[in-house]
């Protein structure tokens, strides 16, 4: 079977693999399928941007001519993520806006600087916060479901290791339990504790369980 996963995200597309692997899929992003147009994120739940972004890929699938041979010639499966970052002492923020909340230009660094920034007179122990990550998958036949992970811990004071490309907060999320950042961490550490990876692994129950 194929597996399109909604993103340009080549960091987020690497652990989906990784999380996957040895499973009959193929897994390609949507960048494999020639589609390379970004989905407008305005939804006010992690859920309705997932599924926002399901329905695009959905649409644009169906404007490919699909010869012989093409990626999207035997009609996959469609998977897409909505992540964030969710810190109590700012009410929540940034949420669904954890990509863009510094700016919808603003790098790595620069979104790292920012939410640090907000957070400056806030002192150890009063900076808790989690990652969620909320997953919507599409059959061929046009059946939905939805996948949830949530992971919690704490705001370092400073950024911690080098981050995987386009996943930021990595360098500042410091998971409960542990005294290392999730950049820190060797990545098969990371997806067996993160957000991603366990909506990633009941994803994959879901296709075992489909054997």
């Amino acid at each position: 079977m194929r597996l399109v996963f909604a993103t340009h995200n080549q960091g987020k597309i690497k652990e989906m693999r990784a999380i996957l692997a040895g499973l009959a899929l193929e897994i390609l992003g949507m960048d494999d399928v020639g589609i390379f147009e970004d989905v407008v994120e305005d939804g006010k739940t992690f859920e309705e941007n997932a599924l926002k972004k399901v329905k695009f890929v959905l649409e644009k699938c169906k404007d490919i001519g699909c010869p012989k041979g093409h990626p999207m010639s035997i009609q996959p499966w469609i998977v897409a993520d909505d992540s964030g970052l969710c810190i109590r002492a700012l009410g929540g923020d940034p949420g669904v806006y954890s990509a863009r909340w510094a700016g919808e230009e603003a790098s790595g660094e620069e979104i790292v600087r920012f939410t640090l920034e907000k957070l400056k007179d806030v002192p150890e122990g009063k900076r808790e916060a989690h990652f969620e990550c909320v997953l919507a998958l599409v059959s061929p036949a046009g059946e939905t479901w939805f996948f949830h992970g949530r992971v919690h811990g704490a705001i370092a004071l400073k950024p911690r290791g080098a981050p995987h490309p386009k996943l930021p907060y990595d360098a500042i999320f410091i998971p409960n339990g542990y005294e290392t950042t999730f950049a820190e961490m060797p990545l098969d550490d990371k997806n067996r504790l993160s957000h991603r990876g366990m909506a990633f692994r009941k994803l994959r129950e879901f296709f075992e369980e489909m054997k």
